[in-house]
């Protein structure tokens, strides 16, 4: 049985979220013949479309797919918020979505789904950078940023670019078993589950800037100073309040509770000394104000879902 895939691109869209997944499903079908994935790409007017690092594809227009496919796969790029305005490209992604048996999107596309009305009331992920404004803009979509990719009843998203690549090993998984899927991560080199989330790409920190200059002030002493006394009550006499106003004015200032934040701010400093010194993790835990390495083992295990030592695996600079 032939499984079509159609992935959806238009000017200025990212290439690796296109020709990511179009390997997967290639290999997957070039290793097992009976795979049957046959993928094509279409845009909205068709004929020569360019990426945005300059690489032009050839596409089939997509008011001519009259057929069904199985998979439709819309890429996301730079250039996704000027495409929300063009009627022709969402409401043919509405339109081939219809008859299709899932419908998947790879980054910031998740927001031409959501442009035509796809992702109302599901759940869905996205590039963290912009998953903020995927919230604010489809207040509808139940938005999750760690994720690398979301399956909801047909419908799937997937995060960052790269992730395209796991969202299409998880499909191809879906249809063949891990079996297939794994032999293709292998031979794309490819992990077949990568550990953790998308949030170990990003950085640790979302907290608002408090209206207020003392508590701006004391988020730079909070950050400057990770293995000092940061209690509720140290930092509620640092700002001059009660334990109780301190906890509401910061929490509503900020959108985190001054534990939450301390944390944060605490597992950001033991990440940049993991990525930029050789010191044990005990000492990353004391220097961070974590206490200790079980503290900073559960810490990275909360925030990034990976380990202390994975992460500095991962990312730890050759240049120090």
């Amino acid at each position: 049985m032939q499984r079509r895939v159609l992935i959806v691109v238009f000017p200025g869209f990212q290439l690796l979220d296109m020709a990511g997944p179009a390997d997967v499903f290639a290999t997957a079908t070039h290793i097992r013949p009976e795979a049957g994935y046959a993928v094509e790409v279409g845009s909205a007017a068709g004929g020569e479309v360019t990426a945005g690092n300059g690489v032009t594809v050839t596409t089939r227009p997509l008011a001519g797919i009259g057929e069904p496919v199985d998979t439709l796969m819309v890429a996301g790029g730079p250039s996704v918020p000027d495409r929300l305005g063009d009627a022709e490209l969402i409401g043919q992604i509405a339109r081939l979505s219809a008859g299709a048996r899932r419908t998947a999107s790879v980054c910031n596309g998740a927001f031409l789904l959501a442009e035509a009305g796809l992702l109302e009331r599901r759940r869905a992920t996205t590039h963290w950078l912009v998953a903020d404004d995927l919230r604010s803009r489809y207040s509808g979509v139940d938005v999750d940023a760690d994720p690398l990719y979301i399956e909801d009843g047909h419908v799937w998203t997937s995060a960052g670019v790269l992730s395209g690549v796991d969202l299409a090993l998880a499909l191809v998984a879906k249809d063949h078993g891990h079996d297939l899927a794994r032999k293709v991560a292998r031979g794309l080199v490819v992990y077949l589950h990568r550990p953790g989330g998308q949030s170990q790409f990003s950085t640790a920190m979302r907290a608002l800037t408090p209206r207020s200059e003392p508590l701006r002030e004391l988020q730079g002493y909070i950050d400057a100073n990770p293995a000092a006394d940061l209690s509720v009550p140290a930092l509620a006499a640092r700002a001059g309040m009660s334990q109780r106003h301190f906890s509401r004015v910061f929490t509503a200032q900020t959108g985190m509770s001054p534990g939450r934040y301390v944390e944060r701010s605490r597992a950001d400093t033991a990440r940049r000394l993991l990525e930029v010194t050789s010191l044990p993790l005990d000492a990353v835990a004391r220097e961070s104000g974590l206490g200790s390495a079980e503290t900073l083992y559960r810490v990275f295990r909360r925030h990034w879902r990976i380990s202390p030592g994975d992460h500095r695996r991962r990312f730890q600079s050759k240049e120090r």
